[in-house]
């Protein structure tokens, strides 16, 4: 039988001349395609086809295979978990069950002996089948019979007290809770909403900006869950009429996430919102905000100035933060001072000096932003610029030679100019200070494994106001289908639509004149800045997203 480095030679996979560098002693082989995976000549998706070969079994692509979930069903999760397999469709009477590693002979006992038919292994990617178990095994099975087990075990006379007190492990409540979490995680999710109703709890997550309905448990366990909820996010247990914030961190797949949790009373009990904190965004680079040229362009010459603001503006849940972030990435250097002052405080950024507003304590957005002024600080970032006050000290920071970012809530760029002076700056301060606007919406990303190309008729862009070049002929756009790689949504992700405008000295001037929001965006536009709807759709033409997203998220 050929070993693994000669069906790779056969199949013109590893040059010829590594085979006499491989000795006889045990191991020897494995370490040497081991190494040609680690310098990128080989990849691990040709290893494990090549061992597949080699073990005389057959080789799945998971990212491909139409994985049969009536199949992953015969097999329970906590098995499937437990030793990374994963059932995958029937081969006439046989079981195929995917493995990373089919030498492992006591998942394959396990699984025998749990399903009442033959069960025949077959080699997969171990990343690929990692994925594949978090997108097909979730964790919905687990949770009923956790609800079922709480229900049974809680005293109606202590029932808050003893789910309140449930810290240990293994507690049905504890463990209850701990799924939810993990599995938001694994969706993707943004959000965790809790909701109390007459008769039930309805759980829902945010998914790529949607809400999606997860679960639905019986009323009794409802005290048990929240208060659980707030020992872990050191929230006041008793306090239940007025609303409450709190923070907490949890582990997944060797990773800290952070959770900001929210309280808000209701008629039917305390909803809890959970946002997920994933630190892994403010790791990102420019080009991952997938800003277009000319945009990118504008950008970079606006963050790159020593002085002036740079106002990110658009809806809660717009993606600000992460534009922010990233921005600060970029200009954030040993040798200037960043400083922040931010309510809350979402992700923790090593090498900043993060500030955290405490109205209570009396540090709000204005006095801590004039304490940060004496701090010799090069770049401020102020959360949200809400009132009179703190807009006037982030303008005289950005006269007095800062870079000033920070956020507003507006509708598009233009409406920034407007809304600073409905504030009662200065017509004339806000030109000076003002060095750019951005306007942003997320959209969510099609699935690049199941996008299908399709054109409109001309009639119907024109109908949509879509502008294209009769001359270039009618563009070709993509629409979601859905496949087990989006689980069936047709869309994977999401990306920001943007809404770059520059200060030039025409508006500056039209500011001055406290001209309308309309007139400073047709001067805009005339000067090249493109609408949140041109954004959208040259990004649809390159198969970014879809038309329908486009009009979902932009008016």
């Amino acid at each position: 039988m050929a070993s693994l480095s000669e069906i790779l030679i056969i199949r013109g996979l590893m040059p010829i001349e590594t085979i006499d560098q491989v000795s006889g002693e045990p191991g020897a082989d494995e370490a040497q395609v081991r190494e040609l995976v680690e310098r990128g000549i080989l990849t691990e998706s040709q290893v494990a086809s090549a061992r597949a070969a080699e073990l005389g079994l057959a080789f799945v692509d998971l990212t491909e295979f139409p994985v049969d979930r009536s199949a992953i069903a015969l097999v329970p999760a906590g098995l499937v978990r437990r030793h990374d397999v994963l059932p995958i469709g029937r081969d006439g009477a046989s079981l195929l069950l995917a493995m990373s590693d089919p030498h492992d002979v006591l998942a394959l006992d396990d699984v025998r002996a749990s399903v009442p038919m033959p069960v025949r292994p077959v080699l997969a990617e171990r990343s690929d089948l990692l994925a594949a178990i978090n997108r097909f095994v979730r964790s919905d099975g687990e949770l009923s019979e956790l609800t079922t087990a709480i229900v049974e075990d809680s005293d109606a006379s202590s029932t808050d007290v003893a789910l309140a007190d449930s810290v240990e492990d293994d507690a049905p409540i504890v463990r209850f809770v701990n799924l939810l979490i993990s599995q938001a995680i694994q969706d993707h999710a943004s959000d965790i909403h809790i909701e109390p109703a007459e008769r039930e709890v309805m759980v829902r997550y945010r998914i790529d900006g949607v809400l999606h309905e997860m679960n639905r448990a019986p009323k009794n366990i409802q005290n048990g869950v929240i208060s659980r909820l707030k020992i872990m996010s050191d929230i006041d247990i008793a306090e239940r009429r007025k609303p409450q914030d709190g923070r907490m961190s949890v582990m997944h797949a060797g990773r800290k996430i952070d959770l900001r949790v929210a309280t808000l009373p209701t008629v039917y009990g305390e909803k809890v919102v959970m946002r997920i904190l994933d630190n892994s965004s403010t790791g990102m680079g420019m080009e991952q905000l997938r800003l277009l040229e000319r945009n990118a362009a504008v950008y970079r010459e606006s963050y790159t100035k020593p002085y002036g603001m740079i106002l990110v503006t658009g809806p809660t849940g717009s993606g600000k933060s992460t534009t922010l972030y990233t921005t600060l990435n970029e200009v954030s250097k040993p040798e200037i001072n960043v400083i922040t002052v931010e309510d809350p405080v979402e992700y923790r950024l090593a090498g900043i000096n993060q500030v955290q507003v405490n109205p209570k304590a009396g540090l709000t957005f204005a006095s801590a932003l004039r304490s940060i002024l004496r701090s010799d600080p090069d770049v401020v970032l102020i959360g949200e610029i809400r009132d009179h006050e703190t807009a006037q000290i982030a303008i005289e920071a950005a006269l007095t030679g800062h870079l000033v970012l920070s956020t507003l809530h507006t509708n598009d760029a233009p409406s920034a100019v407007t809304r600073l002076i409905e504030m009662d700056i200065e017509p004339f301060l806000v030109g000076s200070a003002l060095d750019c606007v951005v306007a942003q919406r997320l959209a969510r990303k099609l699935c690049d494994r199941c996008k299908e190309p399709y054109q409109h008729s001309p009639e119907e862009l024109a109908h949509l106001r879509f502008a294209f070049d009769p001359l270039h002929g009618i563009p070709v756009l993509h629409r979601p289908v859905g496949c087990s790689s989006c689980s069936n949504t047709g869309y994977r992700g999401r990306i920001a639509l943007h809404e770059v405008m520059p200060v030039t000295e025409e508006i500056e001037r039209l500011a001055v004149e406290r001209a309308s929001a309309a007139e400073i965006g047709r001067v805009a536009q005339a000067q090249g800045m493109l609408t949140l709807r041109q954004d959208g759709w040259m990004k649809a033409q390159l198969g970014m997203t879809s038309v329908e997203e486009i009009l979902r998220v932009v008016a």
